[in-house]
C-alpha cells in the first residue's frame, strides 16, 4: 500500500535536489596559489631558456678557451633550472587536475545522494502495478498524488542528470589531463637527469685540469677558511673579504714602475687620482642579475625575523637544484659555514657582494673568475632552502632591484 507519507516524502526529495542544484553554486575552493605557482614556474622555465640561448651564442662568438668554457659551462646550467622549472610547471599542473578532480568527486557524491534516494523510492513504487490500486480505498487518490509528483520531479531529475553527465564527462577529461601531465613530468625529469650528468662530467674535467695549477688557489682557499674560523659570525666573515677586495683594488689602481728619465733634472711629479669613492647608488651593480635558483620565495627581503629583519631572500627550490652565480665575478669564499650549511660568497665589480647559503655541495673553488650564471652548487636533497644576500659596501641592498 503506498501511503500519502512516502509520497510527500519523494516530492521533498525531488525537490530538495533541484533547490541545492540551483542554489549550491560552484563548489571548487580557490586553487589561486597553484596557478600563481604555475605562472612562476612557467616565466622561470622562460627566463632561464632565454638565458641558456644568449650563454650559447657568446660561447660560440669565444675566441678564448677559457671564456668558451665557462659560457657553455652556464648554459648548461641554465639548461638544468629550466628542466627544473618544468618539472615545477608539471607538477604545480597535477596539483590542479587533482584538487578539480577531489572536488569534482565531493561535488558527484553530494548530487547523486538525493537521486539515488529518488530513485530508489519509484522504483519502489513503480513494481505494484496500478490495476490494484482499484482493489483498495484510496489507492485511487494516491495514484493521482504520484502521477502530479512525478510531473513535477521528472523535469529536475533529468536537469539534474544532465548536469551530472557533464560532470562525469569532466572527470574522465581530467584523468586524461592527468596521465598527459604525468608523461610531461617524467619527460621533464628524463632531460634534468642527462644534463646534471653532463654538467657533472664537464665540472669533473675542469677540477682535473684545474688542479694542475691550483696552488696559489689552495694557498688563498686555506687563507679564507682560517679567517672564517677566527671570525665571529657570518657578517664578520662578509666584511673582513670586502675589506681584502678592497685592498686589492686600492693595489691593482697603483701606478707600475716608471723608467728612470733621460733627464732627472727636468723630471716633473705626475699628477696623482684621489681613489674613486665607493658605490653611493645602484649605478655600477652587477648586471644582469638572477636569482639563484628557481622555486617558492619563502622570506622576502627585509621580513621580520627572530635575528631582525631578513638581509636577503630565501627560496624553497626542487630537492638537489642547481644553484648559479647570480652575476660575474670572483669567488672569495665557498665551503662549509657554522648553522648555514655550504655557502659561497662572489665578489662582483665596483664593491658589491653576493651570499649564497644553504647549500648541500659547491663546486667553485676560492679565487676563481666565474661568469653569471656560472654552477656554484647544489641545493639540499631534503627541505631545500637557499638564501641569498646582495651588498654594496657592506650594506645589505634587496637583491630583486637588480633582477632583469
Amino acid at each position: 500500500m503506498i501511503h500519502r507519507a512516502l509520497l510527500l516524502a519523494i516530492a521533498a526529495l525531488a525537490f530538495a535536489a533541484a533547490a541545492a542544484s540551483a542554489q549550491r553554486g560552484p563548489a571548487y575552493g580557490s586553487p589561486g596559489d597553484t596557478r600563481a605557482a604555475l605562472a612562476a614556474a612557467l616565466e622561470e622555465r622562460r627566463a632561464a631558456e632565454a638565458r641558456s640561448e644568449r650563454l650559447d651564442a657568446e660561447a660560440a662568438a669565444a675566441e678564448d678557451a677559457a671564456t668558451k668554457s665557462a659560457r657553455e659551462t652556464a648554459a648548461l646550467a641554465a639548461r638544468i633550472q629550466q628542466a627544473e622549472a618544468g618539472v615545477a610547471a608539471a607538477r604545480a599542473r597535477i596539483a590542479m587536475v587533482e584538487g578539480e578532480r577531489t572536488r569534482l568527486r565531493e561535488d558527484l557524491g553530494r548530487e547523486q545522494r538525493p537521486l539515488v534516494r529518488l530513485t530508489a523510492a519509484l522504483q519502489q513504487a513503480s513494481r505494484r502495478p496500478a490495476a490494484l490500486a482499484l482493489l483498495q480505498p484510496g489507492e485511487v487518490q494516491d495514484l493521482v498524488y504520484l502521477r502530479a509528483v512525478l510531473h513535477s520531479a521528472v523535469p529536475q531529475v533529468q536537469a539534474s542528470t544532465r548536469g551530472l553527465r557533464a560532470r562525469i564527462a569532466r572527470a574522465a577529461q581530467l584523468r586524461e589531463d592527468a596521465a598527459a601531465t604525468a608523461t610531461a613530468l617524467q619527460a621533464e625529469e628524463s632531460a634534468l637527469g642527462e644534463r646534471r650528468a653532463e654538467l657533472a662530467e664537464i665540472e669533473t674535467r675542469q677540477r682535473l685540469a684545474a688542479r694542475a695549477a691550483g696552488r696559489e688557489a689552495s694557498r688563498e682557499a686555506e687563507r679564507a677558511l682560517a679567517l672564517a674560523e677566527e671570525v665571529r659570525d657570518l657578517d664578520g666573515l662578509v666584511d673582513e673579504l670586502d675589506r681584502a677586495a678592497a685592498l686589492r683594488r686600492r693595489l691593482a689602481a697603483l701606478p707600475g714602475p716608471r723608467l728612470r728619465p733621460a733627464s732627472p733634472e727636468r723630471a716633473q711629479m705626475a699628477a696623482t687620482s684621489a681613489p674613486a669613492p665607493g658605490p653611493t647608488s645602484a649605478a655600477g651593480a652587477p648586471s644582469p642579475y638572477i636569482l639563484p635558483v628557481t622555486g617558492r620565495t619563502l622570506t622576502g627581503f627585509g621580513a621580520p625575523q627572530a635575528s631582525g629583519p631578513s638581509r636577503g631572500i630565501t627560496i624553497a627550490p626542487l630537492a638537489g637544484a642547481q644553484v648559479v652565480a647570480p652575476a660575474a665575478g670572483r669567488v672569495a669564499f665557498a665551503g662549509p659555514y657554522r648553522g648555514y650549511g655550504r655557502i659561497v660568497i662572489i665578489e662582483h665589480r665596483g664593491g658589491w657582494t653576493s651570499l649564497v647559503t644553504g647549500m648541500a655541495r659547491t663546486d667553485v673553488a676560492v679565487g676563481q673568475e666565474i661568469v653569471g650564471g656560472a654552477p656554484l652548487g647544489v641545493a639540499a636533497p631534503a627541505r631545500p632552502s637557499v638564501t641569498l644576500e646582495l651588498r654594496r659596501g657592506g650594506e645589505p641592498v634587496n637583491p630583486v632591484r637588480l633582477l632583469s
